[in-house]
């Protein structure tokens, strides 16, 4: 059973590979926001967007996904690392976090089924050939060996670029259905090469990713991934989940990012254990490499449960976007924000561009409509 070391997110906390320390146990986790330009060109209301939660005090800033190459998108808005024109600005970005006592990653990302031919002018290529609602064919093609190293050397050439723009790492997005999850997925993998089958053959795909960009970065540069538990659609359950933990485990991985949507509710995939899904894959093994556990955390109350489920580091998306200065008030055991929904006025004080704004609309309930 893994012991917490602390219950308190104000904590500092340190890697142990890297050495690299940060200020709390606070994440502000990747958020699609489509602020961005259609070159890939981080825009100034995406660093505006960041640079106010550093402000607010963060420990981990991670950006939203950003694909690593111009086929990998997975929709308008998103900024991109895939061509050198990128880092100029991107160290913009990344000299403005600098700022503050918050470290910065760059989500890595590659939509995989889900990268839509009406964006990229190509078929989508996934683990398999799918039914795809993206293709203009309604497929998507397998990927070929060929394809395979050249993804593989995509995300190895975009983190090198993160290196040269500043980032403190990188956090791998193989979570949601995208492209590293539909290798892990088994009705998504379909596969009866070296790239499918069993689970350790299935997490060939993110393993060598992630030795790739071992290989070619400072010792220093933080490696993580953030990995989906449960999700049936594309055949990954927690079991799976479990053993690609301690897949994980056997490489010197930084961290591991739980993905729960709801860090408080327990399995779907054994009902019969009424513990978290984070308490689960943490009392599984010892020594695990720093676990980041993200989904519905709202008041300080609920940050510190979700340390004392196991997880290391408290990650956050909706409550950070109406409440920038969320970290520095976590360390208050009575903090618990408003919640939605708010107003247009409240999330423009909040440095939320109009595009953001509007595109938070479309979530259910989380801003106010103007004529209320």
């Amino acid at each position: 059973m893994k012991s917490y070391k602390t219950s308190n997110p104000g904590q500092p906390f340190s890697f142990s590979r890297t050495a690299k320390k940060i200020a709390n146990r606070t994440v502000l986790a990747a958020m699609t926001n489509k602020q961005s330009y259609d070159n890939g060109i981080i825009s100034e209301e995406e660093i505006i967007w960041l640079a106010e939660r550093a402000k607010g005090g963060f420990g981990i800033i991670t950006t939203a996904a950003t694909n690593v190459s111009a086929e990998g998108q997975g929709w308008e808005g998103e900024f991109g690392v895939y061509d050198d024109m990128h880092i100029a600005d991107l160290e913009k970005l990344t000299t403005t976090i600098h700022q503050t006592d918050s470290i910065i990653l760059a989500q890595l990302f590659h939509g995989g089924i889900r990268s839509p031919q009406k964006l990229t002018g190509v078929i989508p290529v996934s683990a398999s050939e799918l039914s795809c609602d993206e293709s203009e064919t309604g497929k998507c093609r397998s990927a070929s060996e060929h394809d395979i190293d050249n993804i593989i050397n995509n995300f190895t050439k975009a983190a090198i670029r993160c290196v040269k723009s500043g980032f403190d790492g990188i956090e791998l997005h193989g979570a949601h259905g995208y492209l590293i999850s539909q290798f892990l997925g088994t009705k998504t993998n379909l596969r009866q090469d070296n790239w499918g089958g069993d689970l350790e053959q299935r997490a060939r795909f993110l393993i060598e990713i992630y030795e790739s960009i071992k290989k070619n970065v400072p010792k220093s540069f933080i490696i993580g991934v953030r990995i989906s538990p449960e999700i049936d659609s594309i055949g990954i359950n927690l079991n799976d989940t479990i053993e690609l933990v301690g897949i994980l485990k056997k490489t010197d991985i930084d961290f591991i990012h739980l993905s729960c949507w709801d860090a408080f509710a327990s399995s779907n995939t054994i009902p019969q254990d009424n513990r978290t899904l984070t308490e689960i894959i943490t009392s599984s093994y010892t020594n695990l490499p720093a676990i980041i556990s993200t989904g519905g955390v709202w008041s300080s109350q609920d940050a510190q449960n979700v340390l004392e489920q196991g997880a290391d580091l408290v990650g956050v998306g909706r409550v950070a976007i109406a409440h920038p200065n969320w970290a520095n008030n976590i360390s208050n055991i009575n903090y618990n924000p408003d919640r939605p929904p708010f107003t247009t006025q409240h999330l423009q004080k909040a440095k939320l561009s109009k595009i953001f704004i509007d595109y938070m609309r479309h979530w259910n309930g989380f801003v106010k409509s103007d004529n209320k």
